[in-house]
């Protein structure tokens, strides 16, 4: 199938396959005309990606985990039990980033039951946060 129809039928955009291809995640044939051609495990590997994705990881832990993900049903194979550690440490890293969004989250929901207006001097526009762009501070 050609990319437009493996990006309609996964629900992604081409632009996205592109990507995925671009971090060796996909691996079309290419036809003569230099076309993409994706067999019908494109699709399959596509999902893959995408619940990857959704659980926080990036494309190069990605690229090492989808050979051991060989169907729908198979969670992670008995071949690649090294990856496990490498799993471990993944979650880790996203539960810290829980803890700092949960503890900024507290912090704003003090900040925000104080609900005194601020000061003249140092009022800002409606809509700004903080001192730089996407409200982060250093």
């Amino acid at each position: 199938m050609r990319i437009g129809e493996l990006a309609r039928r996964a629900g992604v955009s081409t632009r996205a396959l592109r990507y995925y291809e671009e971090q060796g995640l996909l691996r079309p044939q290419r036809r003569p005309s230099g076309y993409r051609d994706y067999g019908e495990q494109a699709l399959t590997t596509v999902r893959h990606i995408r619940l990857l994705l959704s659980a926080g990881l990036g494309t190069a832990v990605i690229a090492e985990i989808l050979p051991c993900v060989p169907d729908d049903t198979t969670v992670l194979a008995p071949t690649c039990p090294e990856l496990l550690d490498g799993l471990a440490g993944e979650r880790a890293r996203i539960t810290a980033s829980i803890q700092r969004l949960t503890a900024a989250r507290d912090i704003l929901d003090a900040l925000i039951a104080t609900g005194g207006p601020a000061p003249a001097a140092v009022s800002r526009p409606p809509g700004h946060v903080g001192g730089r762009a996407g409200g982060q501070e250093m």
